[in-house]
């Protein structure tokens, strides 16, 4: 293991990390906020514990190996995840415990969207923009960020790409070098962000809002400026461009590379994971569309319409706005939608969730061997874009699932033993570890009320659900560390 060279890394990324603290202290300039010197504080105290971790390894320059890699995006995002909770801390206007406050950077930084911060429209603009700023970071920036500049900086990074680079199948590149790769992803997603927050002020909404917005949507983040998220701004027009953003966003960046590099957006429609995505978000939606209209829960069609689309776009993508009282749908509604939010968005995409192309492979394999039961000779494969999925890929998809669900059942048990009742710690391990950010019961609006243990608990399920759980496990085997 190459302690020397983790550890210069760690600062390098630190000492970078710190600089993101400026751009809330402009924001509070620009709005005549009186809250910006715990940004400057901030800024300084990350900058000096980034130099003082790099300066004594600075001469370390081994390459790193696959396991090195491991280790620098695990301690990456839980030191990034409690450093980030700094700003918050030192905040007069927040008032929150430690707790809280790492929850809510952790939250942020894994895109998770859950809250433990109220009473946001009366919070200056600087910690509202913070919280939107971690979310954009969070969503695909900070490791294809790092991964750009690390190079530079002579630290190669294939090996944090392929650690945390999400989805089952993970050696594709969009170009042969890693860099180049990351660069690509990068610009997309700055331009998805660009795009969107021009539509969301073309759409009503002021600059302010449009750019914290565009972050959060892109990002599948969810965290919203106001307290009644989305639902604040009442607009069709702001709800269709939030639509189309979050879809965008979950699906794949590499299918989107290659539709603009070929110039040839039918490429959409032949990728088998993003047919079955839109499939299901369709069907899930006339669900909902049909049942609220019969129970006459809004006024008129088209605002059934609405309402529905908006919120299954928004939980199946696992983004988490919200623009009504989806858990006072009636029936079972609001446990359909959190159930859609573990199938979460496509592999390579800002979404959370177990990714769509694992449960499709899943359903095809589960049809295989019906098929084998009523032909045992027949030779039978599974195709994903016509192409036979190899079985190691088949194994760690099972795999997946199933370390998935056992730790589900533990974190949930473990909720329930806190004192938490079973709705509220279904939904919160669901809300969590698929990275959705809203649950039901005691955490349908916030999470400011759970206990500590609850907290911190569920801080370590975004931190899985995020790096896609074998990712964060691997370190905890006694055989990672064994020479």
């Amino acid at each position: 293991m190459q302690f020397s060279v983790i550890i210069r890394i760690l600062g390098l990324l630190l000492m970078l990390f710190s600089f993101t603290q400026l751009f809330p202290v402009i924001v509070g300039w620009i709005y005549n906020d009186s809250d910006v010197m715990p940004f400057v504080e901030a800024f300084f105290a990350l900058l000096i514990a980034g130099a003082v971790t790099w300066y004594p390894f600075r001469q370390s320059s081994n390459e790193l190996r696959l396991r090195d890699g491991f280790l620098v995006v695990i301690l990456f995002w839980g030191v990034l995840g409690v450093s980030g909770s700094l700003p918050l801390i030192l905040s007069g206007q927040l008032e929150i415990s430690v707790t809280d406050a790492i929850f809510e950077s952790i939250s942020a930084l894994t895109t998770t969207g859950a809250t433990v911060i109220t009473n946001l429209d009366n919070l200056p603009y600087s910690i509202l923009f913070y919280r939107q700023q971690l979310q954009w970071l969070g969503g695909m920036g900070i490791i294809v960020l790092a991964v750009a500049i690390l190079p530079i900086l002579g630290v190669g990074g294939s090996q944090l790409f392929r650690a945390e680079s999400p989805g089952p199948i993970k050696d594709s590149k969009l170009t042969p070098r890693i860099k180049e790769t990351a660069k690509l992803l990068w610009l997309i997603y700055f331009g998805f962000t660009l795009v969107c927050a021009i539509a969301y002020k073309l759409a009503g909404m002021t600059w302010f809002d449009a750019i914290g917005h565009s972050f959060s949507t892109v990002a599948i983040g969810g965290f919203s400026t106001h307290d009644d998220s989305m639902g604040y701004f009442k607009s069709d027009a702001i709800d269709t461009v939030a639509i189309v953003f979050m879809l965008l966003s979950s699906a794949n960046f590499s299918l989107h590379f290659l539709v603009w590099r070929k110039r040839n957006p039918k490429l959409y429609f032949q990728d088998s994971e993003l047919r079955f995505y839109l499939y299901c978000v369709a069907a899930i939606s006339l669900v909902c569309i049909v049942y609220l209209y019969i129970e006459n829960q809004f006024s008129t069609l088209g605002e059934t319409v609405y309402k529905s689309l908006f919120q299954v776009v928004s939980m199946i993508t696992t983004t988490g706005f919200t623009t009504s009282e989806y858990v006072y749908w009636t029936s079972f509604l609001p446990v359909l939608l959190i159930f859609s939010s573990f199938m979460g968005g496509c592999a390579g995409s800002t979404a959370g969730g177990m990714k769509v192309v694992r449960v499709l492979l899943l359903i095809k394999q589960g049809m295989r061997e019906v098929l084998r039961l009523i032909h045992p000779s027949a030779r039978i494969s599974v195709k994903l874009n016509r192409k036979p999925v190899p079985d190691n890929v088949m194994q760690a998809v099972w795999g997946f699932f199933s370390v998935y669900i056992g730790i589900f059942v533990l974190f949930m048990l473990l909720l329930m033993a806190s004192g938490l009742d079973q709705v509220t710690a279904f939904s919160a391990v669901a809300a969590t570890l698929n990275n959705l950010g809203p649950g039901l019961g005691d955490v349908a609006n916030n999470y400011a009320g759970i206990n500590d243990f609850a907290k911190w608990l569920l801080s370590f399920s975004m931190l899985l659900g995020r790096l896609e759980i074998f990712t964060l496990l691997v370190v905890l085997t006694p055989v990672f560390w064994r020479q």
